[in-house]
């Protein structure tokens, strides 16, 4: 009796404090089906499990389950020589047994495995290990080099051998196509060139085709067909070297065919090695084009910065920039990388991160970020983040993030993939034996055999998900809207309520000076200076922002002296000479200022949600003021768009509720959750999630349990990086109108997929049977399987043009 592989399995183990932690992990994963033994080390808080047939996914859940966490780890690898979704479904079997891993993801369009483990559990040379053994070829780590130049674009290697591949078979091809085509035109053509001749040039021609650039479906097809895993090559390997071969016979040895079958059909053989070539190309050349979008953010970073070293204005590579690194920037130029700007004052193009096309006005102390375009003015920059570290090298690697992901949309292309191709195999072997049963003849049973091994190609069906997500992600890049994860695209098209996060979603985030009304006898422009000057050595927020109205409106504020607190009420102080006092209304009131005559302005503003403050000068009631955090100019476009598209709108918020009703009502937004704790925030939407999948946007620390909580995450780009890890989508230019270009893109995406995979399983579906009829010829089922896999990538490609 076989005995079963011990499996050994080592997993961190994080929030363990004691011998008792210790415990409860080990009894926890001793539970889990299969496993013998498992010891859990207090020190290194790891735990080692061994067993039969255990799996690290499982180990993980039991470990969480006890209470405690299992940090996963990522590992991204290319593989070469995959050919269809049947191919990318192999891979990940093999790399999924592998223990230690997770989950493991292989995307077809993008051609790299994301496979995830425990940290450090799985190694590099076992994932390559494991592509081999499916039949594939790990691709090697890209090595950087400063001195190399501009790296060729993901795939160019591959479209230039299947464009060179696709000319030398379709100039061997001509001649055999063109000779049997014109025979049925011109039957004197057809009578000068039979014979024994021109059979064996069409012989040699033909097995160019097939040995020559064909030998990749040969050198794949085959071993993967032994293997009793075939895929798209071994049909193709099956189907041509099956006409190659009967025709070889009628040709070198005729006596071993029928009279009446002894046809040949080498044009069929080289013509589908030249269509499914020429059809590879293009869909390689088309996948190029779906993958722009990083290329195109890899492209934004300038090649070379000019930098002050040692008192010199010298130019070095970007690459080599260093932190804190001063650099000058011209007018005209692209930022190097991230930086804060020392000197100097201009307008950035910053279209490229945040997908919004006027520039924004930058000067000293301001951020600019890697890439971005300057306007007219010269600054004077010091970096702030390079490398990897950049808000460019973020951007792309979110994106690549979100195109290597699946949809769960694509599982069921996979299930019928992981069968289709050994189904095919099984329908042309049953196509060739009925029409040798029907009495159709060894070469019409032939014909139609290759036909049907031809036409089933599966490869649509691999295309049709991952390309559009490239596509649709590429896009969401360009306009501001990155999804974190691929998945997100999915699950946000199907949100049928949103809520908002007020501060710093809604609002601007920051107190600004909304009203002033000076009293007869007053004006703003005098008055203004005055109060900012009392309000100088305060650092409440109605003092910060009444200070940075008068600078905004470029006011000299004077000296204040005798600055004075008084609790609970207001301050005073003397500005140039004159007693200044800025307060609630009863500070005014122990003054003995009657405030009555703003009565009406009070209560105006306190029907918006704002609290007046009150100024007196000299003793005199001199102005009713307000501040308060204003609503995005944006703000109401973004809730209108929003209730186009048919969605619910919510707001959450820990302000008191007339403020937040204050501001809900004049947007439109119909519920409101106010006064709400930052751990109420989970609840609050998990009670919105109750009336449809929920959609939840916020940008502060205390949004990332609820980003985290609701079906989708969606976060303000300009917010914390706290609420962007948890969040699914991120929105770069805190525009809240980028909710709608979210949704709108999802919903456009997925409608794009489900048209890839009609048009995928229906050729199959009407082609296949008209195959096994004998009424496709397996030419043309080669042009119309290379077509159909054109058709759905320029399909996805129309997502390129998706407008806000």
């Amino acid at each position: 009796m076989a005995v079963a592989e011990t499996t050994r399995i080592t997993l961190p183990v994080e929030g363990m404090h004691c011998a008792g932690c210790v415990g409860r992990v080990e009894r926890a994963l001793a539970a889990v089906p299969g496993v013998t033994g498992a010891s859990v080390n207090l020190a290194t808080h790891r735990a080692t499990v061994e067993g039969e047939a255990i799996e690290a996914g499982a180990l993980r859940a039991a470990v969480e389950a006890a209470g405690y966490a299992s940090p996963e780890g990522a590992t991204e690898i290319g593989v070469a020589g995959m050919t269809c979704a049947g191919c990318a479904r192999r891979v990940e079997r093999h790399l999924a047994a592998l223990p230690g891993v997770n989950a493991a993801s292989v995307n077809f369009a993008t051609h790299r495995a994301t496979v995830r483990h425990a940290p450090g559990t799985v190694d590099r040379a076992a994932l390559e290990s494991a592509i081999r053994a499916a039949g594939y070829a790990p691709v090697a780590e890209a090595v950087p080099e400063e001195s190399a130049g501009p790296a060729a674009p993901p795939g160019a290697e591959e479209e230039a051998g299947l464009r060179r591949d696709a000319a030398i078979a379709v100039a061997l091809a001509a001649p055999l196509f063109m000779v049997e085509m014109g025979g049925h035109l011109v039957p004197a053509l057809h009578h000068a060139v039979s014979g024994t001749a021109w059979n064996l040039a069409q012989l040699v021609l033909a097995s160019a085709v097939v040995f020559g650039p064909g030998l990749r479906f040969q050198r794949t097809g085959w071993p993967a067909l032994f293997r009793g895993a075939p895929e798209m090559n071994s049909l193709v390997a099956l189907g041509t070297l099956a006409a190659l071969a009967y025709s070889a016979v009628v040709v070198l040895a005729p006596g071993l065919v029928p009279e009446e079958s002894r046809h040949v059909y080498f044009e069929a053989s080289a013509v589908i090695v030249a269509l499914v070539l020429l059809g590879r190309w293009l869909e390689a050349r088309s996948r190029g084009r779906a993958s722009a979008a990083i290329r195109r953010l890899l492209d934004l970073q300038p090649p070379v910065a000019r930098v002050d070293r040692g008192g010199e204005e010298v130019e070095v590579p970007a690459a080599g920039l260093r932190a804190g690194d001063v650099m000058r920037l011209r007018p005209g130029e692209r930022v190097p990388t991230d930086a804060v700007v020392l000197e100097g004052e201009s307008h950035i193009d910053e279209s490229m991160v945040t997908g919004e096309s006027a520039p924004v006005r930058r000067g000293v102390g301001d951020a600019v970020v890697g890439g971005t375009v300057n306007g007219a003015g010269a600054l004077r920059l010091r970096a702030t983040a390079v490398g990897s570290g950049t808000v460019l090298a973020r951007i792309t690697r979110l994106v690549e993030e979100a195109q290597g992901g699946k949809l769960p949309i694509q599982a069921l292309a996979d299930r019928v993939t992981l069968w289709f191709v050994p189904a095919v195999i099984g329908v042309a072997a049953l196509t060739f034996l009925g029409w040798l049963l029907l009495g159709g003849g060894v070469a019409q049973a032939l014909v139609a055999a290759v036909a049907v091994l031809i036409i089933a190609c599966p490869c649509a069906m691999g295309l049709a998900t991952p390309v559009a997500v490239m596509v649709g992600t590429g896009r969401g890049a360009e306009l501001g809207v990155l999804f974190r994860r691929g998945a997100a695209l999915q699950a946000l098209q199907g949100v049928s309520v949103v809520a908002m996060d007020k501060t710093g979603t809604l609002t601007e985030g920051r107190p600004a000076l909304t009203d002033f009304l000076p009293a007869p006898g007053f004006d703003e422009a005098t008055l203004l200076p005055l109060i900012a000057a009392a309000e100088s050595g305060s650092e409440h927020p109605v003092a910060a922002a009444i200070r940075a109205a008068a600078a905004e409106r470029g006011l000299r504020v004077p000296v204040a002296s005798n600055m004075r607190a008084v609790p609970g009420m207001g301050l005073r102080a003397e500005v140039e000479g004159q007693r200044v006092e800025v307060g609630a209304d009863r500070f005014m009131a122990s003054l003995g200022l009657d405030v009555s005559p703003f009565a009406a302005e009070a209560a105006r503003l306190g029907g918006a949600g704002r609290s007046p403050v009150y100024a007196a000068v000299e003793g005199r009631l001199a102005a009713i003021l307000a501040v308060a955090d204003p609503v995005r100019a944006t703000s109401p476009t973004a809730m209108s768009a929003l209730r186009a598209m048919g969605l619910r709108l919510a707001m959450v918020s820990g302000d008191n509720r007339r403020t937040a009703e204050a501001i809900a009502r004049p947007l439109g937004i119909g519920e409101v959750e106010a006064e709400v704790l930052p751990d109420g925030k989970v609840e609050a939407v998990r009670r919105l999630k109750g009336r449809g999948a929920l959609a939840f946007v916020g940008d502060g620390i205390n949004d990332a349990p609820a980003l985290a909580a609701a079906d989708v995450g969606i976060a303000i780009g300009t917010g914390t990086d706290v609420a962007i890890e948890s969040a699914d989508v991120v929105l770069m230019s805190g525009d809240p109108r980028g909710v709608a270009t979210a949704i709108g893109l999802s919903r456009a995406t997925l409608r794009n997929i489900r048209q890839n995979l009609f048009w995928a399983f229906a050729y199959n579906a009407v082609l296949i049977p008209v195959a096994m009829a004998g009424l496709l010829s397996p030419v043309l089922a080669a042009a119309a399987m290379g077509l159909s896999s054109v058709f759905v990538v320029g399909n996805a490609l129309r997502l390129r043009g998706f407008a806000r």
